[in-house]
């Protein structure tokens, strides 16, 4: 297992950007916006019950999570891991989580997406086990700070 270094947890640890890379049945690569947090141990992704890359993680549970914040174009982490849990179980608490850390609003239902969906929508917590990280600094050495990768 691969740690996530401490100077990157922002971009991992919601709300920056995070597009999460799936496989398909044929092998194509599938990518989403996601919403993700980190919990020292596992990243966090939710999906509904059903969406393509709730599949796609069934199938092949090996991803890749890239993760940036828009206003530093030159600064990145990617995670790639291992799904190691999908659950229904605390899945809606989280999904309310990530909906007020993203958008300062909860319930995810009724406040980020209509209440009806909630009806049809099942939200699945997935925990990805980091194995190998990759982290970009290139941003130019200010005075007291050296880029993380130079």
């Amino acid at each position: 297992m691969d740690t996530i270094p401490d100077e990157f947890l922002d971009l991992v640890d919601c709300p920056r950007v995070a597009a999460l890379t799936t496989r398909m049945p044929d092998g194509q690569p599938q990518t989403t916006a996601v919403w993700c947090d980190f919990d020292g141990e596992f990243v966090r992704v939710n999906t509904m019950r059903g969406f393509r890359k709730e599949q796609n993680m069934r199938l092949d549970p090996r991803v890749t999570l890239l993760c940036f914040d828009p206003r530093e174009p030159l600064r990145s982490l990617e995670v790639r891991g291992t799904v190691v849990e999908m659950t229904e179980d605390d899945a809606m608490e989280h999904l309310d989580h990530l909906s007020e850390r993203y958008t300062g609003a909860r319930p995810y239902f009724g406040a980020c997406v209509p209440e009806k969906f909630k009806e049809q929508e099942i939200p699945v917590l997935c925990k990805i086990r980091p194995f190998h990280v990759c982290t970009l600094d290139a941003r130019k050495k200010e005075e007291g700070r050296e880029p993380a990768n130079p």
